[in-house]
């Protein structure tokens, strides 16, 4: 019986583990590196408050490579290096629209120029596709699949996404 118990107690124990794929102790140094690069120059919102919210429109401000590997489902790609104004032309100014990246920095600095172009409801997307991975949200690939994989820019920053199969 005790071996019943102990075994149903393990079971228990891993059931209230995070789900999210990372340790508390990766989330810490993941924050603390999102501190330090990002200015905090904009809104920011967490995928955990905006994954089941609807009229959303999500902007992909990586390169189109990383695009193709995996999106958030129904993003508009617009870049980074190339962005183009004409990109954004046809959506209302007062649209509830988040920017998001690998991780938060190009995509915080679209939202400042998507600011200045008079968007209203803009936000970046804290920690990027990686945290949006990392929540449990999912991605899909060029092709409107489900997948696992996330393109990680490259090696260096692949050490940052927690949950899924890394591409770079």
């Amino acid at each position: 019986m005790k071996i019943f118990y102990s075994i149903n107690l393990f079971f228990l124990f891993l059931m209230n583990l995070p789900s999210h794929g990372q340790t508390p102790k990766q989330q810490q140094a993941f924050d603390q590196m999102l501190e330090n690069l990002l200015t905090h120059s904009v809104k920011e919102v967490q995928a955990g408050e905006v994954m089941r919210q609807s009229n959303i429109i999500f902007l992909d401000a990586r390169e189109k490579p990383e695009f193709e590997v995996s999106h958030i489902p129904n993003a508009r790609w617009i870049g980074y290096d190339n962005f183009d104004k004409k990109s954004v032309a046809n959506l209302p100014k007062n649209q509830k629209i988040i920017v998001y990246c690998s991780v938060g920095y190009r995509s915080e600095k679209i939202t400042e120029k998507l600011l200045k172009m008079g968007f209203k409801d803009i936000a970046n997307l804290y920690g990027g596709v990686f945290a949006w991975k990392h929540a449990g949200g999912k991605v899909v690939n060029s092709k409107g699949q489900t997948t696992e994989k996330v393109h990680t820019f490259n090696k260096d920053w692949s050490q940052w996404l927690f949950k899924g199969i890394k591409v770079y």
